[in-house]
C-alpha cells in the first residue's frame, strides 16, 4: 500500500503544482501531464501483484468524521479495474500535453490539468476504498473533476448544456448510493460508520439500488443520456480516460455490491441483461446518424457498455441457477471487455483527437480525403473501427464471440420461456454487430477517403510525436489481444474467483479458454493473407501506368466533393427502418417547387430521443409545478419571520398532544 500512497499523493501534487505555476503555462503543463505516468508507474507494482501473485495490503488510519476510518485495501477485483484507470491516465496525460499545445490562456495549461490529476486520484482512490464514507467523498470527486473537465470551455454552449446534463445526472445517481449504504449499513468492508442505519432492506432493493447509483456511471440504458453529450464536448484525453475507465467504475461498483450481498437475485440478473442488451442496440442505432464524429463515438461507448452490462447480467442469472457454464461465460465476458473496451476506444478517442487536430473539426460533413493527408492516422483509425466492429483478427471479436457462445448456452439449457428470450436476444446481437460494422465503415469511409469536403481538411496534417506514440502503444494493444486472448484470460482468473465466493458456485474461465483457443491461429492467418493481398496490389500498382485523364464519372468533367456520400445519405438505408417515435431522426425537408424554384433544404435532427422526449418534458413539468412555490417568497422579513412562527408553534403544538396521549 506503500506505493500506492505515494502513487496518490505524487497526483495530487503535480495538479497542486500545475495549479501554482499557472502563470507560466509551459511549466505548469509540464508539472500538471507528469503525475499521472509517474503516479501509474508506482502504483503498477502492487496492481500487478494483486492481480497475478494474490496479494492484497491495505492501510487504515484515524479519520475526522465521528466513528469513520480512512481504510484502504487492494484486491484482485480491484487491481483488475486499476489496470485500465492507470493506463488511460499516464497515457492520457501524454497525449493531452500534446493535444492541449494549441489551446492558448491559463484556463487549459493550471485548471486542467489540477481537475487532471485529482480525477485520477479520485479514480483510484474508489477502487481502494473500504469504507463507505471515503468512498462516496472519492465517488463525488470523481464526478465533480469530470464535470469541470467537461464544462472547462463553458463559452461554448454545448459544453455548458454537456456540464449541466451530466452533474445533474451525477448527483441523482449519488442519491441513490447515499440510500444503498444506509440500507447496507455498516456491512460494508466491516468497518465502522460505514453508513448511519443498519441493514434491513432485502437484496433486491439493495442491488435495484446498486443498479440505479451506479448504472447513472456506467451509462446503462435509460441512464445514459449524460454520456454523449460529456464524451463530445471534453478535450479528446478527457474522452478516452472517461469512456475507457471512469464509466467502468460503475460496473466495479455493481460487482463490489454483488460480492456483499453474496450473490444477485436471478430477476435482477436478468433485468441487467435485458438493459445492457438495449443500450447496446439503443447506442449503434444512434451512432449512426451523428455528424459530430466524437458524439458517434460516445453512442457507440454506450453499445459497448451494454455488452458489458449484457455479459454480467447473463453471468448473474446462470450463477443464481446454478449454471455454472452460463455464469462462468458471462462473468468473464464483462471483465474481458473492460480492458478490451478501454484498448479499443481510448484509441479511437484518441485518433478522433488527432483528426481534431490536423484538420481543425470534427464535422464528418466538413472531412474527407484525410487519408492522403493523414496516414498514420488513418491507419490507427482503422485498426480502432475494425476492433470496434467486432471483427477478427482484433481484439473485439473475442469478447462478441463468447456473448454468441454464451446466449448459444441459453438457448439450449434454459426453460422453454428463457430458451425463446436467449433466442431473440441472440438476434438482437447479430443486428448490433451489423449496425456496428456499418457504422465504422461510415465513420473511415466518410472521414478518410475520397475528396476533401472543406478547406480545412484540404489543409489537414498528420499526428506526429507523443500524440502518435500514444496511438500506436494502443494499436499494438488491440492487435496483441487479438493475437493472443487466451493471455487476457489468466488476469480474469483473480477477479473471477472474487466472484465465485459471492455466486456460491464455483465459476472456471475454461469455457472461455476452450471458445478462444482457435483464435490465434485465425488471427495469424488473417494478417497473412491480409499481409499478402496488401503486397500484391503494392506491386501491381508499381508496375500499373499512372492514368493521364480523369475518371470519365457518368458524364461530369472530374469527381468533386458533392458528388459523394455525406453521412447522412451513407446512414439514411439503415435509419429509415427504426420505429419513428424512437431512434428515427426528425427530418425536415424544404422541397423546390414551381418554374423558378427556391434552393431546397433537408435537416435531420438527431438528438438524444431519452433526453428530448422522455427526460426534458419530465424536468419542465416538475419544474413548473415547484415555480408555483415562489409565491410563498415575497422578499419581505417579516413574511418569512412569520413562516418561522407558525412553523415552531405547530412543532410545539405536536410534541405537546403527542405527550398528552402517552398514558
Amino acid at each position: 500500500m506503500t506505493l500506492l500512497a505515494a502513487a496518490l499523493l505524487v497526483l495530487l501534487g503535480s495538479g497542486l503544482a500545475a495549479l501554482a505555476t499557472l502563470r507560466w503555462p509551459g511549466l505548469s503543463s509540464r508539472l500538471g501531464s507528469a503525475g499521472a505516468p509517474i503516479a501509474a508507474l508506482l502504483a503498477g507494482v502492487p496492481v500487478l501483484r494483486a492481480l497475478f501473485a494474490g496479494e492484497t495490503p491495505g492501510l487504515e488510519l484515524g479519520w475526522g468524521l465521528p466513528g469513520a476510518t480512512l481504510s484502504l485495501a487492494i484486491d484482485p477485483l480491484s487491481a483488475f479495474f486499476l489496470v485500465p484507470v492507470l493506463a488511460l491516465s499516464a497515457l492520457g496525460a501524454i497525449y493531452g500535453r500534446a493535444y492541449l499545445s494549441s489551446r492558448t490562456g491559463m484556463r487549459w495549461s493550471s485548471a486542467s490539468w489540477f481537475f487532471f490529476d485529482v480525477l485520477c486520484a479520485a479514480m483510484i482512490t474508489v477502487t481502494l476504498a473500504r469504507d463507505a464514507i471515503l468512498f462516496l467523498v472519492a465517488w463525488e470527486t470523481m464526478s465533480l473533476c469530470a464535470w469541470v473537465l467537461v464544462s472547462l470551455d463553458w463559452e461554448r454552449p454545448e459544453a455548458r448544456r454537456a456540464g449541466w446534463i451530466y452533474l445533474v445526472a451525477s448527483h441523482a445517481g449519488t442519491a441513490a448510493l447515499l440510500a444503498l449504504f444506509v440500507l447496507l449499513g455498516d456491512s460494508v468492508g466491516g468497518g465502522p460508520g460505514a453508513a448511519l442505519l443498519s441493514g434491513k432492506a432485502s437484496a433486491e432493493t439493495l442491488f435495484a439500488l446498486a443498479l440505479a447509483g451506479f448504472g447513472v456511471k456506467a451509462g446503462i440504458f435509460p441512464l445514459h443520456v449524460w454520456l454523449p453529450e460529456a464524451h463530445a464536448a471534453a478535450p479528446s484525453h478527457v474522452s478516452a480516460l472517461m469512456s475507457g475507465a471512469m464509466v467502468k467504475l460503475g460496473y466495479y461498483g455493481l460487482l463490489r455490491v454483488a460480492v456483499l450481498l453474496g450473490g444477485v437475485p436471478p430477476e435482477l440478473g436478468l433485468a441487467l441483461a435485458a438493459l445492457g442488451l438495449a443500450g447496446a442496440l439503443v447506442g449503434i442505432a444512434l451512432s449512426l446518424g451523428q455528424r459530430d464524429l466524437k458524439r458517434a463515438l460516445a453512442h457507440s461507448s454506450v453499445e459497448n457498455l451494454g455488452l458489458i452490462g449484457l455479459g454480467l447480467g447473463l453471468g448473474f442469472a446462470g450463477s443464481a441457477r446454478g449454471d455454472a457454464t452460463l455464469a462462468g461465460l458471462g462473468l468473464v465476458v464483462g471483465l474481458f471487455h473492460v480492458w478490451n473496451h478501454a484498448a479499443m476506444k481510448g484509441l479511437m478517442f484518441f485518433a478522433a483527437g488527432g483528426v481534431q487536430h490536423g484538420a481543425g473539426t470534427r464535422d464528418l460533413e466538413h472531412l474527407g480525403g484525410l487519408a492522403r493527408r493523414m496516414p498514420a492516422a488513418a491507419l490507427l483509425f482503422a485498426i480502432a473501427a475494425v476492433a470496434l466492429a467486432a471483427l477478427p483478427p482484433l481484439n473485439g471479436f473475442a469478447t462478441e464471440w463468447l456473448l454468441y457462445l454464451g446466449l448459444l448456452h441459453a438457448v439450449t439449457a434454459a426453460p422453454p420461456a428463457g430458451s425463446v428470450a436467449a433466442a431473440v436476444a441472440l438476434g438482437l446481437l447479430a443486428l448490433v454487430g451489423a449496425l456496428a460494422a456499418a457504422g465504422f465503415v461510415r465513420l473511415f469511409g466518410v472521414a478518410f477517403l475520397g475528396e476533401p469536403r472543406s478547406d480545412s481538411a484540404r489543409r489537414a496534417h498528420d499526428v506526429r510525436g507523443p500524440m502518435l506514440g500514444v496511438m500506436a502503444a494502443l494499436a499494438a494493444v488491440c492487435v496483441g489481444l487479438g493475437l493472443a486472448p487466451t493471455l487476457l484470460l489468466r488476469a480474469v482468473a483473480a477477479p473471477l474467483a472474487e466472484l465465485t465466493a459471492a455466486g456460491g458456485i464455483e465459476l472456471s474461465a475454461a469455457p472461455a479458454v476452450d471458445a478462444l483457443a482457435p483464435l490465434p491461429a485465425l488471427a495469424l492467418a488473417l494478417w497473412l493473407a491480409g499481409g499478402l493481398v496488401a503486397a500484391a496490389l503494392a506491386l501491381r500498382l508499381r508496375r500499373a501506368p499512372r492514368a493521364q485523364q480523369e475518371t470519365w464519372a457518368c458524364g461530369y468533367a472530374a469527381p468533386a466533393a458533392r458528388m459523394q456520400y455525406s453521412a447522412l445519405s451513407f446512414s439514411q438505408p439503415f435509419t429509415t427502418g427504426f420505429p419513428a417515435r424512437t431512434l428515427a431522426p426528425r427530418v425536415r425537408t424544404a422541397r423546390p417547387s414551381g418554374v423558378l424554384p427556391p434552393a431546397g433544404s433537408l435537416r435531420a435532427d438527431y438528438a438524444e430521443p431519452m433526453t428530448a422526449r422522455a427526460y426534458e418534458p419530465l424536468f419542465e413539468a416538475i419544474a413548473s409545478r415547484f415555480a408555483r412555490l415562489r409565491r410563498l417568497q415575497q422578499g419581505n422579513i417579516q413574511l418569512y419571520l412569520a413562516y418561522i412562527t407558525v412553523a415552531a408553534m405547530a412543532a410545539l403544538a405536536w410534541v405537546s398532544l403527542s405527550r398528552s396521549s402517552q398514558p
